[in-house]
């Protein structure tokens, strides 16, 4: 297996945007409700995270009722953000 190239992650998009709108909820709500900072928060929803801590994931995950599967999603490899 070949190692991953930097620019992997990018195939991983994060549905923080439509999980919020759809629960008219604020970052800002959810940073207080999982206790992440709300820069930490907008990398996430800008898919510029590197990395995020299973605690984290689980945190945002119980303060939006939603699965890990409904957060994170794996694009097609080239297609443009939505």
């Amino acid at each position: 297996m070949a190692p991953a190239e930097p620019d992997d992650a990018s195939d991983l998009h994060c549905r923080l945007d439509e999980l919020l709108e759809a629960r008219d909820m604020t970052l800002t709500r959810l940073s207080e409700l999982v206790g992440v900072s709300l820069v930490n928060l907008s990398v996430l929803k800008n898919d510029r995270a590197r990395a995020i801590r299973f605690s984290t994931l689980q945190a945002i995950c119980r303060a939006l009722d939603c699965e890990v599967g409904e957060l994170l999603v794996l694009r097609p490899r080239g297609s443009s953000p939505t």
